[in-house]
């Protein structure tokens, strides 16, 4: 038997619903739950004009009802609606990707009123082209959506779902933004799926932090310390190259008024530029954000997550012998995302390259390789090639390596020692990369306050390049 549980009000143009095909979503008082639940089978998500299946396993997740849900790229999941402007998301510190997740978002007004004649299968070829980010976007003005699709190895699952989607006719949009009392706008003029009195906002699990590095200690300083990176003058010119002061980074790019407070504790920020393996949504990072932040004073740490070492766990991964055309390949996307995101050449951009296994020879002989081609690509660009990894393995194995061998001319390393020092590392020779190249993230994931703003970070210790 068909049974429909309805999570927002049916008459609305905006509506969300989720219908659960399976006994588990039908006839009990936690029948919306159950169709939220990934145990659910046979789920349909409606919203606007599209009807999306959502696949076994997946979660589903409406951004109306959980207004500082992260979206997240290393679960499988499908996000409908958009988050409030106003709502910071909860992300983690640190989350590196390669799952598979679907966001289907409302187009704004002026791309509603865009007509096209509605055909239900316009999407049953769609095909998922291979980019660099192993990402997808089709735009259905028709439908009032706009769906954006990540993959991990594999664009065999979001290929599916996206070509199973169907487009419904029975939608309309809204011929012009309408408004509640005091002018605020409704769900049919926001494109969010309504909600009724009787729901109840869903909690948002805590989500726990990544493990630390291999070899780190434990502990860390509380709170962020005041920061006054080196030289922050108006003229651009007259910038340093590196800085020298504390940094936080979190997994997704915070709005500029959370930025704006929490200036009183920091003055240099980490950006996940793009990667195949990028843990968050980015939903502030422009390229007004970063000349923004720069404005504020703020310096940045660009930064890459591209495949990992092939002995870790993570779902995107180079192998021994295909590590420098991906490190390559890399290199090639980073300095097309920095360019889009207006950070110029001389600027340094740190791959993301996780804790591996440094005693596997293979495995520390391709993450070499890697980097070595991610370095020379990124110095043929005229940019400067840095690289993020644990102070055990990553950055370890990169000091001891032949000189022959191209090297980084900067590191950011993890060491949660909980000592804000770049240069007490055991792992670290005294002369490698000296003064002003190199950062270390000395704290792991926890939550720090500043300006009435809460934020999920790493602490880092900065005596580097920067941009």
């Amino acid at each position: 038997m068909r049974n429909a549980v309805v999570l927002g009000a049916a008459c609305s143009v905006a509506a969300a619903l989720v219908v659960g095909l399976g006994p588990s979503a039908a006839g009990t008082p936690g029948g919306a739950s159950a169709a939220l639940n990934p145990a659910a089978r046979a789920t349909v998500v409606a919203y606007r004009g599209v009807r999306v299946p959502v696949p076994a396993g997946w979660s589903v997740h409406r951004l109306d009802r959980e207004p500082t849900r992260c979206v997240r790229y290393d679960v499988n999941a499908v996000y409908v609606g958009r988050s409030s402007s106003s709502a910071e998301p909860d992300c983690p510190a640190r989350v590196i990707g390669g799952a598979t997740a679907l966001h289907v978002e409302p187009l704004d007004t002026a791309a509603e009123r865009r007509r096209t004649p509605v055909r239900p299968d316009r999407l049953a070829h769609y095909a998922v082209r291979a980019t660099p980010e192993h990402r997808t976007q089709v735009v259905l003005p028709e439908a009032g959506v706009t769906l954006s699709g990540v993959y991990g190895t594999d664009p065999a699952s979001l290929q599916d779902a996206i070509r199973r989607t169907r487009l419904t006719p029975s939608w309309q949009p809204s011929p012009s933004p309408t408004t509640a009392p005091h002018g605020t706008p409704t769900a049919a003029s926001s494109g969010k799926p309504a909600v009724t009195s009787s729901q109840k906002p869903v909690a948002r699990p805590g989500v726990a932090s990544g493990g630390k590095p291999a070899g780190a200690g434990g502990g860390g300083v509380q709170g962020g310390g005041a920061v006054k990176a080196v030289g922050e003058p108006v003229r651009e010119s007259a910038r340093p190259h590196w800085v020298r002061g504390r940094a936080f980074d979190t997994c997704a790019a915070p709005g500029l008024a959370t930025m704006r407070a929490w200036r009183s504790a920091y003055r240099i920020a980490n950006i996940y530029i793009g990667g195949v393996s990028r843990g968050c949504a980015q939903p502030h990072l422009t390229r007004g954000w970063v000349r923004n932040v720069r404005a504020l004073g703020y310096r940045l740490i660009p930064t890459y997550v591209g495949p990992q070492a092939p002995c870790t766990r993570y779902r995107a991964r180079f192998t021994r012998h295909d590590a420098r055309a991906e490190g390559a390949r890399a290199a090639a996307d980073a300095v097309r995302r920095a360019r889009a995101l207006g950070i110029p050449a001389g600027s340094p951009i740190y791959a993301d390259l996780e804790d591996y296994d440094s005693g596997n020879a293979s495995c520390r002989a391709a993450a070499l390789d890697f980097v070595e081609s991610w370095t020379r690509a990124l110095r043929t660009r005229h940019y400067v090639a840095g690289l993020y990894s644990s102070a055990a393995s990553g950055i370890r194995d990169l000091g001891r390596a032949p000189r022959s061998r191209a090297k980084p001319p900067v590191v950011w390393f993890g060491h949660w020692d909980g000592r804000p020092s770049v240069y007490d590392s055991r792992y670290l020779n005294p002369a490698w990369w000296p003064p002003h190249r190199r950062i270390k993230q000395y704290r792991g994931s926890h939550r720090e306050r500043h300006g009435g703003v809460a934020l999920r970070v790493d602490s880092n210790a900065v005596d580097g390049r920067v941009y």
